[in-house]
C-alpha cells in the first residue's frame, strides 16, 4: 500500500515547491543549510518543473530529493490559473518512468474544486482522471504520494477509500499515514486541536515554500521549518528536539529513498 503524506515533509526534511526560478537561488540554499535542513523535498506543480527538478537534484545532490506530480490547477503563481486537464499529464508521463530512479514521491497531486477554478463538472471530473492516474503511477513505482485538497474533501477522502486509503484522520493514523503542517499553522488555533489528536510517530513538518508561511503575502522559505516544529513541540508540551527527533524518523519511514541522501 501506497504511503500518504497528507501536504508535507518532516523536520530536517523539507518540501518545496520547484526552486529553480529563484532569482536568488544560492542564497535560499544557503539559509536552508543554516536552519539544519538534511533533505529538501522538491516537489512539482506541472510537466515543465519535472526536468528543473532533475536539474536541482543534480546541482545539490547532497540535499534536494526530487518528486513529481500534477498539480490540479495549472498555472501557480500567475493570473491564468486553470483545473488541470488530461492533456496536462500527457507529456509527463514518460518522465515518471524516465526518472523513476531518482525521484522519491509523487506529488504534488490531489483535488482543488474552488468554484472560480473549477466550476464545471467536466473540470473537476477531468481533476479526478488526473489524481487517479497518478495514484495509479505511484503503485506502480511503489512511492509515496503528496495530497492536495481544496474545497474537495470529501471526493478526496472517497478516491482514496477506493485506493485503499482511510476515511479519517485517525483511520489514517491506524494505517500508518501522516499528516503535515506548515508554518501557516502558527497563525491558525484551530489546527491545535488536530496537532494534540493526532500522535506525533504520524506527524510531519512542511514549508510549502514558497506559500502557507507564518506571514500572509510574505514568500516562505524551507528555514522556516523551525518554526513549526517549534509551535508543534509548544502544543504537545514537549521540546523542539523531541519533535525533531521525531518527525525526521517519521520522514525517513515516509521517503525511504532519501536514506542515500543522508
Amino acid at each position: 500500500m501506497t504511503n500518504t503524506l497528507f501536504k508535507g515533509e518532516c523536520s530536517k526534511v523539507t518540501v518545496q515547491k520547484c526552486m529553480s526560478i529563484l532569482q536568488d537561488l544560492e542564497d535560499v540554499i544557503k539559509r536552508t543549510r543554516e536552519a539544519g535542513v538534511k533533505t529538501l523535498i522538491s516537489v512539482t506543480e506541472e510537466p515543465s518543473e519535472f526536468e528543473r527538478v532533475i536539474q536541482l537534484f543534480k546541482s545539490y545532490p547532497d540535499l534536494v530529493a526530487p518528486c513529481f506530480g500534477i498539480h490540479p490547477i495549472q498555472g501557480c503563481g500567475s493570473h491564468d490559473q486553470r483545473s488541470v486537464k488530461i492533456q496536462d499529464l500527457e507529456p509527463a508521463l514518460p518522465l515518471f518512468q524516465k526518472y523513476r530512479d531518482d525521484i522519491v514521491a509523487v506529488g504534488e497531486i490531489g483535488l482543488d474544486f474552488t468554484p472560480w477554478y473549477a466550476p464545471t463538472s467536466q473540470e473537476r471530473e477531468e481533476q479526478l482522471t488526473v489524481f487517479t492516474k497518478q495514484l495509479q503511477i505511484s503503485k506502480d513505482l511503489d512511492l509515496p504520494v503528496n495530497i492536495h485538497s481544496r474545497s474537495a474533501a470529501k471526493v478526496t477522502i472517497a478516491t482514496l477509500k477506493e485506493q485503499g486509503k482511510p476515511s479519517v484522520a485517525m483511520e489514517g493514523v491506524q494505517a500508518g499515514y501522516f499528516f503535515s503542517f506548515p508554518p501557516a499553522v502558527c497563525r491558525n488555533d484551530q489546527k491545535a486541536k488536530l496537532i494534540k489528536q493526532i500522535p506525533l510517530e504520524h506527524i510531519c513538518l512542511e514549508t510549502d515554500s514558497p506559500a502557507l508561511g507564518p506571514e500572509k503575502h510574505v514568500r516562505n522559505e524551507p528555514k522556516n521549518i523551525s518554526l513549526v516544529c517549534e509551535y508543534i513541540a509548544h502544543v504537545k508540551g514537549i521540546t523542539p528536539q523531541m519533535v525533531i527527533h521525531a518527525t525526521t524518523d517519521n520522514a525517513l519511514r515516509l521517503f525511504p529513498k532519501i536514506k542515500r541522501l543522508e
